[in-house]
């Protein structure tokens, strides 16, 4: 007997009526993003390594999947869209003097621990404002993710914003080095404010800047904590961040969303590129965010463009399995049809399913085998979301059946 084949760890097929609700849902994600003015690009699914390399901030090197080509250059699967845009952007785009917009889909590769659960392959599907280092990109980018996920279905929601500004401040209070830095945001994005206690203590840090940072790291909430936050400390980085937060939120009500937004001080990215506001969104049925983004002002001047920018990413399969679990039902709007035929009125039931597919209605066509029953068709139709079979039966009559 042969071995029936399955997927490698982290990764899954994705088939029928999962797969029909995922390509809706970035279709629905793609016309919000086009209403905003975003043009179309793509970049290959793998890339010289020194594109995602340390430098740049994005995936560590052991959760990347590497190769080597003919002439012995190190590639990879791309672990993240954001990098292959700036490299894009700053080889295509430097005589550009006006903000640029590009929103992509694609997929992206990261070779996590098995034991995390966490999918090895995603699609993301995202957006860069490159060339606009001014609030109203932030708010911008935010409010077009508010409006992508309601246009999905999706009500129930919060983006969490923070500031890279406000951990480069605990960790200039604390006075920690480039190491000790690098543990310290890794317990703060575990979110294990016990571990951040012990290792200040560990750290020698002096009682007032841990204490302020344990107030910090337990701040998240409502707008009030910004302003809180700002009369605990003289920082300029913090302060400067909180400025910037307080400004953002300010324009977001403009457009209504303050219900969506909170924010969370001790927000850390996994991606190191981020040099401003950062958010993350989330919603119920997955412990897992499914938007990242923020902004990034120095990535592209690795590339050769001196220029800033704000970008975010929705996790489709993540936004799929939180709608699932909500039972958000996804209506598609095309209509389908089952054109069931005896082999004697092939032709006539050739061309209803012609005209019929000119009109936009999705047909499947099925020349009728002897030992099946109509019921045995009907079941088959709804299986495939097909509300309507249209027999041309062995006479000349024409029969339509609601399934």
């Amino acid at each position: 007997m042969k071995m029936l084949l399955h997927t490698p760890e982290g990764v899954r097929d994705i088939y029928n009526k999962e797969c029909e609700n995922k390509l809706y849902l970035q279709e629905q994600i793609h016309k919000v993003m086009k209403l905003y003015g975003y043009s179309d690009i793509q970049t290959p699914s793998f890339e010289f390594f020194d594109v995602f390399g340390k430098d740049k901030g994005s995936t560590p090197s052991k959760n990347m999947y590497k190769f080597f080509d003919r002439e012995g250059n190190t590639l990879v699967l791309r672990p993240d869209v954001t990098p292959s845009i700036a490299r894009a952007v700053a080889k295509y785009f430097t005589r550009e003097d006006m903000p640029i917009r590009f929103c992509y889909m694609g997929n992206t590769f990261v070779n996590n621990a098995e034991h995390q659960g966490k999918l090895k392959e995603i699609t993301q599907t995202g957006a860069e404002l490159i060339g606009d280092n001014r609030s109203d990109a932030d708010v911008e980018a935010i409010a077009l993710v508010i409006n992508a996920l309601l246009k999905c279905g999706l009500s129930e929601f919060q983006i969490e914003i923070g500031h890279a500004g406000i951990i480069s401040g605990m960790i200039e209070v604390a006075g920690l080095n480039e190491e000790r830095a690098e543990e310290f945001k890794e317990l703060l994005e575990n979110k294990n404010f016990f571990g951040v206690e012990a290792f200040l203590n560990d750290n020698n840090t002096n009682e007032a800047a841990k204490l302020l940072i344990s107030k910090l790291c337990s701040y998240s909430g409502s707008i009030d904590i910004i302003k809180e936050a700002g009369e605990m400390t003289d920082n300029p980085l913090m302060l400067k961040a909180f400025e910037r937060l307080e400004k953002v939120y300010d324009m977001l009500a403009v457009y209504g969303y303050e219900k969506y937004i909170s924010f969370d001080l001790a927000n850390v990215s996994n991606h190191e590129y981020y040099t401003g506001i950062t958010f993350k969104g989330y919603t119920y049925g997955t412990g897992d965010a499914v938007v990242t983004g923020g902004r990034y002002d120095h990535l592209l001047k690795l590339f050769g463009m001196d220029t800033q920018a704000m970008g975010f990413a929705i996790n489709l399969d993540q936004l799929l399995i939180a709608m699932e679990r909500q039972n958000i039902n996804i209506e598609l709007n095309c209509e389908k049809a089952l054109i069931l035929y005896e082999e004697e009125r092939r032709q006539e039931a050739l061309k209803k399913a012609c005209e019929l597919r000119n009109k936009d209605i999705a047909v499947t066509t099925v020349r009728r085998y002897p030992l099946r029953s109509m019921e045995e068709y009907k079941r088959f139709s709804a299986g495939k979301g097909i509300k309507k079979i249209i027999y041309f039966d062995e006479g000349i009559n024409i029969q339509e059946i609601i399934v």
